[in-house]
């Protein structure tokens, strides 16, 4: 039998194709069908082992640091008058998908966007800088541009039939980008280089672009931040390739804060002067880095349970509505 395969652009294009043409079919269900989503989920974790109660809870929690009550400012929109005009689809149909769980008439605040500081007043956001929740506790972390961010792959290549090199594409938007790509554009353990961003001529770093396919070739695939968080550091933990990247500096819904070096990836200097080596250690060490890739395909595996997303997605919200002090804030009782 012919297997027919899709090219990455083809697969890219039809992911977003179902991504707006279901949301748009979900924007058709009347409110009250969100709300008893809302009480089935919650009832749905009610009956949940006191044990995955308390599993979904702390990653409510680590979302959604808040602490204190608070008065909602003048930023705030009501659920019932939010609109997409002026804003991101992307960010709206998800965003739209959490809020209608719950009554019209409370108040939310947002930021739409690659978000790097911490608002003043807490707002739900889709990006913060990782830190202590003292420094960043205003910045309430949802599941946001699901679209572009959470395309996780099936990989069935194994680490050691890969080519034992590492690989990174990515724009010129940031000169972190544009060093690593200079500085590792020739080597010949490499293939990385930026593809074109806003440069006037091309660029010695400027290579062509390369897809998701193509890169997973490699056992190394190195994970660069650009305004705010890596986009394909989720991809990335889910196949059989070994993660390479720099300590994080901001964190998503995908919790970038709780990794750690050397369990769930590898830990390159900031410069990257030794991605040189780290490559000549782990082909020399490939069980180590079997047992990284291991990891970090566990820690994907918690986001790719629909029900328990939403779950936690619920408690954050009401979390932030209890604590702003509104007066409703639904029907059913949430454990606090």
């Amino acid at each position: 039998m012919m297997e027919f395969r899709v090219s990455d652009a083809t697969a890219r294009h039809l992911h977003k194709v179902s991504f707006y043409a279901f949301n748009a079919l979900r924007s058709l269900f009347p409110a009250a069908s969100w709300r008893l989503y809302r009480r089935l989920l919650m009832r749905w974790f009610e009956s949940l082992p006191d044990t995955d109660q308390r599993r979904l809870k702390d990653r409510a929690d680590y979302y959604n640091r808040l602490i204190h009550p608070f008065l909602p400012d003048a930023h705030t929109e009501s659920i019932g008058h939010f609109r997409f005009a002026g804003k991101s689809s992307a960010y709206c149909y998800d965003f739209q998908n959490m809020i209608r769980c719950f009554p019209p008439t409370l108040s939310v605040a947002y930021r739409f966007g690659d978000i790097t500081e911490v608002p003043p007043s807490p707002c739900f956001v889709k990006s913060r800088p990782i830190g202590r929740s003292a420094t960043n506790r205003n910045a309430v972390l949802l599941k946001l541009n699901t679209v572009r961010h959470y395309r996780f792959v099936t990989d069935h290549t194994r680490f050691e039939d890969k080519l034992p090199m590492a690989v990174w594409r990515g724009k010129s938007n940031n000169a972190l980008r544009i060093r690593l790509a200079s500085r590792f554009m020739n080597h010949p353990l490499c293939n990385i280089g930026c593809t074109r961003h806003k440069e006037p001529s091309p660029q010695p770093y400027h290579r062509d672009f390369m897809g998701i396919t193509e890169q997973l070739r490699y056992r190394y695939i190195v994970s660069v931040e650009g305004v705010d968080v890596a986009t394909n550091l989720k991809w990335i933990m889910a196949s059989n390739s070994l993660c390479l990247m720099r300590k994080p500096r901001f964190e998503t819904w995908f919790m970038e804060g709780t990794l750690i070096p050397g369990i769930h990836y590898v830990q390159l200097e900031d410069d990257y002067a030794d991605l040189i080596d780290k490559i000549d250690y782990y082909n020399r060490h490939p069980a180590e880095a079997r047992a990284i890739i291991a990891n970090a395909q566990a820690h994907v595996a918690q986001f790719r349970h629909p029900r328990e997303e939403a779950m936690v997605t619920m408690l954050v919200i009401e979390k932030y509505l209890r604590l702003s002090q509104q007066t409703r804030v639904g029907d059913v009782s949430v454990p606090a």
